[in-house]
């Protein structure tokens, strides 16, 4: 008897965890991975470190060769083979042999996609220029690492403000490179609500990286190699580009075949990773996923999801009788950026405007661990919930200290349908090394719980920078606290000088109190509600959150 033959166009990390599971289920089965790239398995993630030497080693990037991946999987595995037709009617992959121009043919009995994502090059003038590159692959981190190294890079320009332009951006800077990232959004980590990614713009920009947002790049300048990157605003001095301005699913195949594709651009498969198609699978970076919230398409090309999405293809290619589907993704991730730390999970408040959610949310600083404890590092978190439900719908946690573990629980708590009155009862674990004995996710429950009961009025920064000219802001900090940076117009008046000096102000103005981090604030905001002020509200995060001009 034949064994059923299973043939997965793409490897990395969709494509090779659908093949390991489905040989750990049925060892019989013929399982063969073909691929263009030369490598099958590797840590996409890490290229910006070794670009930047932190990974010093490029076998460190290599997670599995085809020889260690078939002695340990028993899967055949063949880089350097383009799939470049499907006969569907007969299951036949044509596929072509890069290194000889060789045409050959493979039947299946089942056929998964695991084709991955591009880079996408905007079509600017110049970008195939010598010095410009994208940096997806292996190869990218290498040719960049040559160039680096060659000390012939004195000025590098990032094209583009995500996770990996930032990271990339970083290295090159650490290593005595003048940096340049431009992104054409008004400001970097797109996916981030304005207060965390400004917050973390100006971190960046403190530490040497020139950040040019709301800007366009739209030539490169240059003869044998690149001299200037030209925007729609001046000109910039470079050695090196590097283009990070996103990626797009490869779908072309399979859209040729007759596979259905998605509102999102990429494949679209159910929860059990099948397309339109019998015996036709898609996971990773080329394939749909459901947002575990709206319940709507969605793309998140990252490891973490193709993985997850490679598992359930392998049990249910299987047929053993036993089933599995990923229900949905939040897009959970997390970044560092120098010893900066920003995550992300769920909606942000943007978005979830978007889907007419009826959004009410907080801005709350804190600490990673107990104040008296040695190392201890501020983060502020941003929560997210539906005023209707009581939802949690997201969260974006940034700081120096830890945030994985915050967004994590917060990750945890929407998966399990959780209302803020749920995340604000967690008992969590407590000890100075780890945690404040209230966490900083629970106090930022326990502010959203009293601004949905209405005990506090809040206004965030970006709402308080767009109606600065409305309000009076009413600086409850001290004289000194004042004097080193201060929003621009704002009264200065002590907290617990209020009593003393409260006819300095105007009961019928709309009026914005701040303090370092909001706490002080609260305090006066419940003082002045005593002495008959109505009309008040407290900025959320205080001046410590606060990420626009001051003086």
């Amino acid at each position: 008897m034949k064994s059923e033959k299973v043939l997965i166009i793409g490897g990395v990390a969709a494509g090779t965890k659908t093949a390991a599971k489905l040989k750990r289920e049925n060892p019989t089965l013929d399982v063969t991975i073909i691929t263009r790239d030369e490598y099958i398995s590797y840590a996409g993630c890490g290229l910006p470190y070794y670009v930047g030497g932190v990974i010093e080693e490029k076998k460190e990037l290599v997670v599995k060769t085809p020889e260690d991946f078939k002695l340990i999987t028993g899967v055949d595995v063949l880089t350097k083979h383009e799939a470049i037709d499907i006969d569907r009617k007969n299951k036949i992959v044509k596929v072509k042999v890069l290194t000889t121009g060789e045409i050959k043919d493979f039947q299946y009995n089942k056929l998964v996609f695991a084709t991955g994502a591009s880079p996408f090059i905007p079509p600017i003038k110049g970008s195939h220029l010598k010095g410009v590159f994208p940096l997806r692959k292996v190869e990218d981190a290498i040719a960049i690492r040559e160039l680096v190294d060659s000390d012939k890079v004195k000025n590098a320009v990032v094209i583009g403000g995500g996770f990996i332009g930032l990271e990339t951006a970083e290295n090159l800077f650490e290593k005595d490179i003048n940096v340049t990232l431009i992104e054409l959004a008004p400001h970097i980590l797109p996916g981030f609500d304005e207060e965390i990614a400004l917050y973390a713009q100006n971190y960046m920009k403190e530490k040497g990286i020139n950040i040019l947002t709301s800007e366009k790049a739209i030539a490169i300048k240059g003869e044998d190699k690149i001299e200037k990157v030209i925007t729609d605003k001046r000109e910039v001095d470079a050695d090196l580009v590097v283009m990070s301005v996103g990626v797009r699913p490869n779908v072309e195949l399979a859209k040729n075949m007759g596979v259905e594709i998605g509102e999102t651009g990429a494949i679209k498969v159910n929860g059990n990773m099948e397309t339109n198609i019998p015996d036709v699978y898609a996971v990773g970076d080329c394939a749909e996923s459901i947002n575990l919230i709206t319940g709507k398409p969605a793309w998140y090309p990252m490891g973490s999801t193709a993985n997850k999405m490679g598992r359930v293809a392998g049990i249910n290619i299987n047929q053993n009788g036993e089933k599995d589907s990923l229900k949905g993704v939040l897009g959970t991730t997390v970044v560092k950026l120098f010893g900066l730390n920003a995550a992300k999970t769920g909606l942000s408040e943007m978005a979830a405007k978007k889907e007419g959610y009826n959004v009410i949310s907080v801005l709350v600083p804190g600490n990673d661990k107990a104040h008296y404890y040695p190392g201890y590092r501020m983060i502020i978190t941003k929560l997210i919930a539906d005023k209707d439900s009581h939802r949690v719908l997201g969260a974006q946690v940034i700081g120096e200290g830890v945030v994985d573990k915050p967004i994590d629980i917060i990750a945890t708590a929407i998966t399990l349908g959780a209302k803020v009155e749920d995340l604000e009862k967690l008992d969590l674990a407590y000890a100075p090394p780890f945690s404040m004995a209230m966490s900083t996710t629970i106090v930022a429950a326990n502010v959203l719980v009293n601004k949905l009961k209405n005990k506090i009025e809040t206004i965030s920064p970006v709402e308080l920078k767009d109606r600065i000219d409305q309000v009076v802001v009413l600086d409850v900090r001290d004289e000194a606290s004042n004097m080193i940076s201060s929003i621009p117009g704002a009264v200065n008046i002590y907290s617990e000088e209020l009593d003393m000096r409260v006819h300095e102000l105007d009961k019928d103005k709309e009026t914005v109190l701040v303090c370092k981090v909001g706490k002080n604030a609260y305090l006066s905001y419940i003082k002045l509600k005593e002495m008959g002020f109505k009309n008040l509200k407290v900025l959320e995060g205080g001046m410590t959150v606060y990420p626009y001009e001051t003086v």
